[in-house]
């Protein structure tokens, strides 16, 4: 899918941050508009537009991205556009939206079987897939249940039930007993009814606040028993049958070796997509996005020669968001910084204000082992907080105008 980048076709990518989508169209030779919240400096350097669809609160605001979309749809040759993480209460709508480039995913007929929950739910039981136990209305004793959003995403739209005020709850919630298990997700390529799985992942949760299940990074490719990926497997394959999922998904499931109970489906490319590049270079030289692309324009399958090499992969590797533990205001010399670290993603721009519990950027490692991995990332977060600190200190000094 390799071209000249000068006449090669266009593609968007927009969520509360595009950068992983767009370094990895980047990858595939395409030309990429890149519409997210953040506009980091990474995210920028890998795309050639960059368009702010932020409320100012870490939020998409529909009018903004509506207007974006519109503007990126005269792009010459463009293919369509891709929506990544946080799109999920407005996708749907954007589907049948006049004047907007076409959606290269999932469908609102798609994304509602598995997105709606009381038909998704309904949809496991008829085919006796197992989850943790659901209801629509408030338990008896919530201790040991969640609310949950149906549209939400990263964790923070799970809240625990004993803490809600249950006369304001959101109408497109849901409730659901606290499962057991290992907290894991598995990536998957959807092409005509079939279920290609790329690996398996551990996600990595963390309490921001009040806000127990944010979800703060991932290590992979992992190692699962035979028995409990033929499971995952035949569980996958029967729900894109049913739903008519395509390209990039993802599935987060609970899971103590043998268990397998689902929670729920990533109806888009998913934070995961990072791990299995690094970890696999050899068998997505053109990226994910460049698969994705390929299953949702024309239905195909990954080749199987890839799979076959990402199912050895060559290192394992890691992410894990950095949160703000105060307020500071990001210097050019944290930014530089940042940006010539290999290790750093997500490289906020310099002046921007990040308050205590907001992401200030992602750690990615590779490494020979999970171990390695995890070494790793505990030594990288503690390089970049000193360079916080450090921050900090020159933002006292100097005074630095604060954007929200």
């Amino acid at each position: 899918m390799k071209t000249s980048r000068s006449c090669a076709p266009f593609v968007a990518v927009a969520g509360l941050s595009a950068r992983l989508l767009a370094q990895s169209a980047a990858r595939a030779g395409l030309r990429v508009a890149a519409l997210d919240t953040f506009g980091d400096r990474d995210t920028r350097e890998a795309a050639e537009l960059w368009f702010d669809i932020g409320s100012g609160a870490l939020e998409i605001e529909r009018a903004r991205l509506v207007d974006a979309l519109a503007r990126v749809a005269r792009l010459p040759g463009l293919l369509g556009w891709i929506g990544g993480s946080g799109l999920e209460p407005l996708i749907g709508e954007l589907c049948d939206e006049a004047g907007l480039p076409r959606l290269i995913g999932n469908d609102a007929r798609a994304l509602a079987a598995v997105r709606e929950p009381r038909r998704f739910f309904g949809l496991l039981d008829e085919l006796g897939i197992a989850h943790p136990a659901v209801s629509f209305e408030r338990p008896a004793d919530p201790p040991g249940w969640l609310f949950k959003l149906a549209h939400g995403c990263g964790g923070t739209h799970i809240r625990a039930a004993e803490l809600l005020d249950f006369s304001s709850l959101d109408r497109q919630g849901y409730f659901q007993r606290l499962g057991q298990g290992r907290s894991l997700s598995t990536l998957f390529i959807a092409a005509r009814g079939r279920a290609y799985l790329l690996g398996f992942a551990e996600q990595l949760i963390c309490t921001v606040g009040t806000l127990r299940f944010v979800h703060a990074g991932s290590l992979g490719p992992i190692d699962v028993p035979a028995a409990l990926a033929a499971r995952v497997q035949q569980a996958l394959d029967a729900l894109c049958e049913r739903s008519g999922l395509v390209g990039l998904n993802s599935c987060d499931f609970l899971s103590d070796g043998s268990t397998f109970d689902l929670l729920e489906i990533n109806a888009r490319p998913s934070a995961t997509l990072a791990l299995y590049e690094a970890a696999s270079p050899d068998a997505w030289p053109a990226g994910l996005l460049a698969c994705h692309l390929d299953a949702c324009r024309y239905g195909h399958a990954p080749p199987a020669a890839n799979l076959a090499l990402a199912r050895r992969p060559r290192w394992r590797a890691g992410q894990r968001v950095l949160f703000a533990p105060a307020p500071f205001t990001v210097t050019d010399a944290f930014s530089d910084a940042c940006v010539r670290d290999p290790q750093c993603r997500d490289v906020p721009m310099p002046r921007t204000r990040i308050d205590a519990g907001q992401p200030v950027c992602t750690l990615l490692v590779r490494a020979a082992s999970l171990d390695a991995v995890t070494a790793g990332l505990d030594a990288q977060h503690a390089r970049v907080l000193q360079r916080i600190e450090t921050c900090e200190e020159e933002t006292d000094h100097a005074c630095l105008p604060i954007h929200s």
